[in-house]
């Protein structure tokens, strides 16, 4: 089971639940270190945790009434996207596709269309790959699009 934990104003992890236990036992974490794993509805102190409220050190009350909620710029759920922005190509290869040629434009959109998905799961070198694959069949569709013009103003 993956854990996930604040420290600082920032979300940490996944860990897992020994590496939890020994943030707790180490009081790197105390009762009122707010902690999140899949199938928990909201973050929670670990005092209001069963699993981790006997290893907790003894603090000040946790309250639930005030859920984790960082800086706007720090993923608030494990499923959001960490790490550097990947480019999606998604406009260009929607422009290409109109304009240049269909059939390896609509390759470009499927590739540009998989990056957010993969970045959300975690998968950074994926997200990367299909940004790359996108970009390739953009440049592929604008190449092949600007070869059928050259061709048909020769044939003419």
């Amino acid at each position: 089971m993956q854990w996930y934990y604040t420290e600082n104003g920032t979300q940490q992890g996944p860990v897992s639940g020994e590496q939890m236990t020994a943030l707790i036992q180490s009081g790197r974490l105390t009762s009122q270190s707010l902690v999140w794993r899949e199938g928990m509805a909201n973050w929670l102190p670990v005092a209001q945790v069963p699993e981790l409220s006997a290893l907790a050190q003894s603090g000040p009350p946790a309250t639930s009434h005030s859920p984790y909620q960082p800086p706007a710029s720090t993923p608030t759920h494990p499923g959001m996207p960490i790490g550097p922005e990947i480019p999606t190509y998604l406009w260009q290869s929607i422009v290409v596709t109109l304009l240049c040629c269909l059939p390896t434009g609509i390759v470009a959109i499927v590739y540009a269309s998989k990056v957010n998905s993969l970045r959300l799961n975690g998968d950074q070198a994926g997200a990367q790959e299909a940004s790359n694959n996108a970009k390739n069949w953009c440049l592929i569709s604008l190449i092949v699009g600007i070869g059928a013009i050259i061709l048909s103003m020769l044939a003419n």
